[in-house]
């Protein structure tokens, strides 16, 4: 079982067809895809039935967490899936993770016990889980990323394409359907670092007009099917 503790600063870019290409062959020399190249992720949102989490995240406050089940690929009774507790505060993301399988997420949603007997993060889910209450699957995301890292240093990179959605059918199994939340050939760039952007991505992102953006998958997902005239 692997436990993952991560803190770092966190940007978004929305990019075009046309700044994607210029982006990745801007990369070469600088970074290459990691262990993982290009896969597919998915990710289950879990909210309570009112969808308080998501509401109080579009508000932009100065913190806010949210609770998803990551799997890559289609995800079975034994295939690990990770169970991720995501805080921002004041910038900064702080990620706690645990692998786990479907059955004992199951439980654990339950309230049957705790999702392992791993200590802080341990305590830290099941804190957030009945501090909330009545959590249950509320979006499914899913998108192919390519993901890239430095041969030396911290810095990583991630590109996601074809991202889409579905509020119906909220399982692991099945990752094909859904909507489309970006036009066709539109990426999501992601950056990812412990301290400052380094002088020659930041040269790269000026130089290809690429734009700073607040998007999130799920908070798009949400207005979409909540606001449908406003976001059409």
């Amino acid at each position: 079982m692997s436990i993952n503790v991560m803190k770092r600063y966190e940007m978004k870019y929305l990019l075009n067809a046309e700044q994607t290409a210029f982006l990745r062959e801007k990369l070469k020399g600088h970074m290459e895809p990691d262990e993982y190249g290009r896969s597919t992720i998915a990710s289950l949102y879990y909210d309570t039935p009112d969808r308080r989490l998501i509401r109080a995240s579009l508000e932009k406050p100065m913190f806010k967490e949210k609770l998803r089940l990551r799997s890559y690929g289609p995800a079975d009774g034994t295939k690990p899936v990770y169970l991720e507790l995501k805080r921002k505060a004041y910038g900064i993301v702080y990620k706690r993770r645990i692998e786990t399988n479907l059955p004992d997420v199951d439980r654990f949603f339950a309230g049957e016990g705790n999702i392992c007997a791993c200590g802080q993060i341990d305590r830290e889910l099941a804190a957030f889980r009945d501090h909330y209450e009545n959590l249950e699957p509320s979006c499914l995301i899913v998108y192919e990323r390519t993901a890239y890292k430095e041969t030396e240093g911290d810095l990583r990179l991630t590109i996601d394409e074809n991202p889409r959605y579905r509020m119906d059918s909220l399982n692991l199994a099945d990752l094909d359907k859904g909507t489309l939340l970006l036009p066709p050939g539109h990426t999501i760039l992601e950056i990812k670092v412990q301290e400052a952007v380094p002088l020659w991505l930041a040269e790269i992102i000026s130089a290809g007009r690429i734009a700073k953006s607040s998007f999130s998958k799920y908070g798009e997902a949400y207005c979409r099917e909540t606001f449908p005239a406003r976001t059409a």
